[in-house]
C-alpha cells in the first residue's frame, strides 16, 4: 500500500471544501487514543504531602474509524502507539490536599484505507501535546505527611473525598498546517472538573465530570479557522484495593458535544461516544509499581472510532 500524506495538494484527494473535510480531522485526533480523554481512577486519591511520582506507559489502540460519506474515505482502520512519561507531584495547599501532574506523550500513528476506491496510508510520529493538571481536594482529604498521613486513612476507614481540579492541554505536539492528520491540535484546550470520591473500607466509588473548551485553531488547512464548542465527559469507576498492595477498577465514561465550525459554517460532527474498560496495578515494591489497563471506545453517532485501547505502565515513588 502506497504511503501518501493527505495535503490540500495532494491531486488524489476529492476536491471538497475545508470545512467539508473537518469531521474527519477531528475524529482522526481522537482514534485510537482513548487515554486522551482522561479516563482514569484514582485521580482524586489522596497522596502524602512531598511524594512524587514519575511514570512511563505504553498505550497501544487500533480500530475502525468513519469518516464524512464527502470524502470517499471507506474501510478505514487506525493503530496509535503512545509513549507517556508522567509526573504527580502532592502538596499542601491552604491545608487540603492538592496534586501537579505533568504529561509528556510521544505518539506513532498509523492510518490506512480506500480513498475515492485507492488504497492509501498515511504515517505520523513524533509529540503530541503534553497536558498540565492542578488537583485540590477540598474535603475529606487534608493535607498530611508521612505517619500522620496513614493515621487519618486508618481512622477514617469510612470517607468522602470531594476535589476540583483544571486541566490544561498545550499546542505543542506535531502540527503539519497542510495536513488533515496530526499528532497535535495546535490549539489549547482547557478542562475543569469535580470529583467524588466515597471510600468503605477497601472500596471506593469515583464520579468525575469534566468539561473541556477549545481555542481556536487558525491554521486549519494552511488559513482556515476551526472553531469548536465544549465537550462534556462523565465518568464513574468503582475501586477494590487489597491490603496486601494490589488494586483493580472497572470504569465507564460518556462524552458528548463537540459541534465544530469551519470559517463560520456550522458542521455536522457532534459526537457521542461510549467507553468501558478496566486497570489494575500491583505494588512491586513500597516504591515500585506496574498498571495495566483496557479502554474500549464505542462512537454512539454515525461518525467515529470504534477503538481497543491497551495500556502498560511502570510508576517510581519518591
Amino acid at each position: 500500500m502506497r504511503t501518501a500524506d493527505v495535503s490540500i495538494a495532494d491531486p488524489a484527494l476529492p476536491i471538497v471544501r475545508p470545512h467539508r473535510a473537518l469531521a474527519a480531522l477531528f475524529l482522526l485526533l481522537l482514534a485510537g487514543a482513548a487515554f486522551a480523554e482522561d479516563i482514569e481512577p484514582r485521580r482524586w486519591t489522596p497522596l502524602p504531602v512531598g511524594t512524587t511520582v514519575a511514570g512511563v506507559g505504553v498505550v497501544r489502540g487500533q480500530g475502525d474509524v468513519g469518516f464524512d460519506p464527502v470524502l470517499k474515505v471507506e474501510d478505514a482502520t487506525v493503530e496509535v502507539t503512545t509513549t507517556v512519561v508522567s509526573i504527580v507531584h502532592a502538596f499542601d495547599l491552604l491545608g487540603q490536599s492538592a496534586r501537579f501532574d505533568i504529561r509528556l506523550p510521544q505518539q506513532h500513528a498509523r492510518w490506512e484505507g480506500l480513498l475515492d476506491g485507492q488504497p492509501r496510508t498515511v504515517d505520523r510520529r513524533g509529540l503530541a501535546d503534553p497536558r498540565l493538571r492542578l488537583s485540590v481536594n477540598l474535603v475529606g482529604a487534608p493535607a498530611l505527611k508521612g505517619q500522620a498521613f496513614g493515621a487519618y486513612r486508618t481512622a477514617h476507614p469510612v470517607n468522602t473525598v470531594v476535589g476540583a481540579a483544571v486541566a490544561v492541554t498545550l499546542p505543542l505536539g506535531e502540527y503539519l498546517e497542510d495536513k488533515l492528520l496530526n499528532l497535535g491540535q495546535n490549539r489549547f484546550a482547557i478542562q475543569p472538573q469535580l470529583g467524588v470520591v466515597h471510600y468503605r473500607g477497601p472500596w471506593s466509588y469515583e464520579l468525575t465530570g469534566s468539561l473541556s473548551f477549545f481555542t481556536d485553531n487558525h491554521e486549519l488547512l494552511v488559513n482556515q479557522t476551526r472553531e469548536q464548542d465544549p465537550v462534556l465527559l462523565l465518568q464513574a469507576h468503582t475501586v477494590y484495593a487489597a491490603p496486601s498492595g494490589w488494586w483493580v477498577s472497572p470504569g465507564a465514561a460518556y462524552d458528548w458535544g463537540g459541534r465544530s465550525a469551519v470559517e463560520g459554517v456550522v458542521k455536522d460532527d457532534y459526537r457521542e461516544d461510549l467507553l468501558y474498560g478496566v486497570s489494575a496495578g500491583l505494588a512491586i515494591s513500597r516504591q515500585l509499581s506496574v498498571q495495566l489497563a483496557y479502554v474500549a471506545n464505542r462512537p454512539q453517532t454515525a461518525i467515529g472510532s470504534n477503538t481497543n485501547n491497551v495500556a502498560l505502565g511502570l510508576s517510581l515513588r519518591f
